[in-house]
């Protein structure tokens, strides 16, 4: 077993140390807000760490799950950084959605100091998380991916490697434009319904067993329906990672016209004070009938 260093205790983070613990790992955590960390180690032990780099001194693997770029940097490269604390071979396993650019420079600072690093972003969501049933895209050398996975392996199904470094990061963009549309399109389809002053149960059982059907369906047709978005990965957090894709879109010559209009229904509402509530929010765009 190893000894894990934990950055990030948030509702995915917390739930994949968990996971860590059960599995047998020897687990320092750290969060910046103290009290998460204390209410975890209460909960299934391990050491409480005063700085990203007082945890990650003397780990196997250093696993981040924070928030966005500018949290990455800070606790990988800022003052009490990770990075300056971690021993040559060390692995790093990032899981934080955040952008290309910053994975590969992350992957470069790595390797001048002899990490090995991974950018691991992940789909599956908060249930995903607390099943450890999470899917993981890895960007890195194949070095580093094969060392991260039997990390990995304790809280996901699937795990796949992408590509090189940053390819993880972008192949997550893929996954959230996938949604972004699907969403969109589920959004309308039960607002037609609706205006139609057809019954959504029985619509659902005609359509969810062909090509209409997908997870989005399966899992947040109903919820819909009723008003009720408070299922997981919120409005604000894709927003944020449909950002990310849409500024790779412009690097890269990509054109997502869809995403970058469903990104603009999200912030309609956030402007109806739906900002935390689930993705599958959208549909409260479309006035009931």
């Amino acid at each position: 077993m190893a000894h894990i260093a934990f950055i990030g205790l948030g509702v995915m983070g917390g739930p994949i140390a968990r996971h860590l613990s059960t599995a047998g790992h020897s687990m320092t955590v750290y969060n910046r807000s103290r009290s998460k960390a204390e209410k975890w180690a209460e909960a299934h032990g391990g050491v409480i760490a005063a700085s990203p780099a007082e945890a990650a001194r003397d780990a196997d693997a250093v696993v981040s799950c924070v928030g966005t770029d500018d949290d990455l940097a800070s606790i990988t490269l800022g003052r009490d950084g990770a990075f300056a604390a971690m021993r040559k071979g060390t692995l790093f396993i990032d899981h934080t959605t955040v952008s290309a650019r910053i994975a590969r420079q992350l992957a470069v600072e790595a390797k001048g100091r002899g990490l090995l690093c991974v950018d691991a972003p992940m789909t599956g969501g908060q249930a995903g998380a607390e099943g450890g049933t999470l899917a993981i895209m890895c960007g890195g050398s194949d070095a580093a991916v094969e060392a991260a996975r039997p990390i990995m392996q304790a809280y996901s199904k699937r795990i796949v490697h992408v590509g090189g470094a940053g390819d993880g990061q972008t192949a997550k963009m893929v996954n959230q434009i996938c949604i972004a549309g699907v969403l969109q399109g589920l959004s309308e389809a039960m607002h037609f319904a609706q205006c139609a002053e057809l019954d959504l149960d029985t619509v659902f059982e005609a359509i969810s067993g062909g090509a209409a059907q997908s997870w989005q369906m399966d899992n947040r047709w109903h919820t819909m329906a009723k008003g009720e978005f408070d299922f997981g990965f919120a409005v604000d957090w894709m927003r944020k990672d449909l950002g990310l894709a849409i500024d790779e879109a412009r690097a890269n010559g990509a054109t997502i016209p869809l995403a970058a209009m469903v990104d603009q229904y999200f912030s309609d509402v956030q402007f109806m004070d739906g900002g935390r509530q689930d993705t599958s929010a959208l549909v409260r765009r479309l006035p009931k009938r």
